[in-house]
């Protein structure tokens, strides 16, 4: 890894920026510093690095980076050189001193047999998701902060056939697909320049003669177009979103949608949906692990009750008490959550203001192992 523009002014941390088996650096406002190592957060002490010092160096760093930190743009999200992610804030939005989070991009390129190997997913469900992505399928990755999506999606979009043009549109560019014919356009809404942000790239993206369009993430007013572009044609697009689960994630697409198309009811928005998505894959993190929690299939929409049908495709672990199941291999001890622990259709609760509940269709349901299709 290559520090040399941040380095000079980040003394303090030098020795957690070469630190290669860190994988984020954070140093909060009250001067307090943590890393994350093999998946844990940990404390250091003996690091005199806040305050006045900190916001020197955050200060010159930001302008190298032609963005803007100052009392009016107190937010700075940026890429160094060696493909890491930093982000920062100064008083007064936090307080007593600036916060600053690097994500260190790992050189390392990891594939599906790494993932493998952590656990995070099987072999025959990286085999199904291959499938599925080869065949033009749109699926979004669901999870939290810091759970891994941006590392899947990484990894799943080498199923895309050689042959198709990519084009990758981020917030902070993180991607980096090994593929013959892609390129990627990233925001500039903090620049020293023209404003452009995620929405005017997607639909800047659509008249690119794009195969695939993959977004770093949905997040806000996008949602809409990337909807549009969904359901006019555009096949085999990847996305991560933020949410609680699969189903949620679903939700928060529609709800996304709806900030930039006030007119449309949200159960419009979530029909859409269900015609151009077809698989959430959500992922999770514990401590010292990240792994698919589950993944839905959409089978369709049900306008009258303001349902989305899903097909659980993948229980994934839980610790709970489980009802035993059979399937083809006899009883098992099924690794699912209580939404389809009984076989029975059940409502997801919603997200607020989201106009009704997910029902998982139980017909639809598959008792499976782990590691079985």
């Amino acid at each position: 890894m290559s520090y040399e523009l941040i380095l000079p002014f980040f003394r303090p941390i030098a020795a957690l920026l070469l630190d290669e088996e860190i994988s984020e650096i954070m140093g909060n406002p009250d001067s307090t510093w943590w890393v994350e190592r093999e998946g844990e957060v940990l404390r250091v002490d003996g690091i005199d690095f806040g305050g006045e010092k900190l916001l020197t160096g955050l200060d010159v760093i930001a302008k190298r980076l032609q963005k803007k930190l100052d009392l009016e743009n107190p937010l700075l999200n940026a890429r160094l050189p060696d493909g890491s992610r930093l982000a920062a804030a100064i008083p007064p939005v936090v307080k007593p001193g600036p916060l600053l989070v690097i994500r260190k991009f790992n050189s390392r390129r990891f594939t599906i047999d790494d993932l493998i190997a952590r656990g995070t997913l099987t072999r025959s469900l990286a085999a199904m998701l291959g499938e599925r992505i080869a065949d033009g399928q749109n699926i979004l990755i669901s999870g939290g902060t810091g759970t891994g999506k941006t590392t899947l999606l990484n990894i799943l979009a080498g199923y895309i056939p050689d042959r198709e043009r990519i084009v990758i549109i981020e917030d902070t560019s993180e991607l980096n697909f090994q593929k013959p014919h892609v390129f990627s356009a990233e925001c500039q809404a903090d620049a020293y320049k023209s404003s452009v942000n995620f929405d005017d790239l997607l639909r800047g993206a659509l008249r690119w003669r794009p195969d695939r369009i993959i977004l770093g993430e949905v997040r806000g007013a996008e949602a809409r177009t990337l909807l549009d572009s969904l359901n006019t044609g555009h096949r085999g697009s990847l996305a991560t979103i933020h949410a609680d689960s699969a189903a949620k994630a679903l939700r928060r697409f529609a709800t996304l949608a709806t900030r930039s198309h006030q007119q449309a009811r949200q159960e419009e928005l979530e029909a859409e949906i269900a015609e151009c998505i077809r698989l959430v894959v959500h992922i999770e993190r514990q401590p010292g692990r990240r792994f698919v929690r589950e993944v839905i299939e959409v089978l369709g929409y049900d306008r009258p009750t303001s349902q989305f049908h899903l097909q659980r495709l993948y229980p994934g672990p839980d610790t709970g008490d489980l009802p035993p199941c059979t399937n083809k291999f006899g009883p098992q001890h099924i690794p699912a959550s209580p939404t389809v622990a009984d076989a029975a259709s059940v409502a997801v609760p919603a997200m607020t203001g989201s106009g009704g509940p997910v029902v998982v269709v139980s017909d639809a349901l598959r008792c499976c192992a782990p590691d079985d299709f």
